[in-house]
């Protein structure tokens, strides 16, 4: 049986007992979110052959996918997640199609729900370009094609410049990064974890992230992301 080691990232000793992010290979460690101080847990895991091209050949043909709903973990096969036209009877179909079931299944034991919220989506842009937080108990993102989800480790940013506070300033000019190329990043393929605010005793303590800036060479992005509510 796999146990959490909830090892942190080397923060500097002056954010002890901060929020802090757990940085791991072994998808036991999810369950270090239960620790009071962690708000990120990041599991990487390296590209799945598979599926690989399948994901990049969804995304250069230029259909747009946005999938938003509740799904009940007992009855979800993920069979129906994309359109008719890209359902296809292929082992990297089915590789991907297995992957994400796989992630609801780990998503719902961890926290032992019975449905979650499910999103799907292509995107051709940042949607949420600037760092924030996110007002449900936690979330799970994994980033099937394009640059991963960034973020910001307690001891480099403040949070009085989050959304108003940044005065309408970009995050690199409002204050809001403490250190310049503190920005990290869950990369692609890699479980991203993150509490949110409305995690009962995590209120202000939040995961800091935002959308990736678009690349040249990769112009676009398959994101599944599953909601605690």
């Amino acid at each position: 049986m796999m146990t959490a080691s909830c090892r942190s990232e080397p923060f500097p000793t002056d954010s002890l007992g901060m929020p802090r992010a757990v940085r791991s290979r072994n998808p036991a460690d999810l369950a270090c979110i239960y620790e009071p101080d962690v708000n990120l847990c990041v599991i990487e895991r390296a590209p799945n052959r598979e599926f690989q091209a399948f994901v990049d050949a969804l995304l250069s043909s230029g259909e747009s996918i946005e999938l938003a709903r509740s799904v009940a973990f007992e009855r979800f096969d993920g069979k129906d997640l994309l359109p008719a036209s890209k359902r296809e009877v292929s082992v990297y179909h089915e590789a991907w199609r297995r992957d994400v079931v796989g992630l609801l299944r780990l998503f719902c034991d961890l926290f032992e729900a019975e449905a979650v919220g499910l999103r799907l989506r292509t995107l051709d842009q940042p949607m949420c370009p600037r760092f924030h937080t996110d007002f449900v108990p936690a979330r799970l993102i994994c980033t099937y094609g394009g640059p991963g989800t960034e973020w910001l480790p307690e001891f480099a940013v403040d949070r009085k410049r989050l959304g108003k506070g940044a005065g309408g300033l970009a995050d690199e000019e409002s204050g809001l990064i403490h250190r310049a190329g503190a920005v990290d990043a869950v990369p692609p393929y890699a479980i991203g974890l993150l509490k949110g605010e409305r995690w009962e005793g995590n209120e202000g303590r939040g995961a800091v992230h935002r959308s990736p800036r678009s690349a040249p060479h990769h112009p676009r992005r398959l994101v599944l992301t599953l909601d605690l509510v």
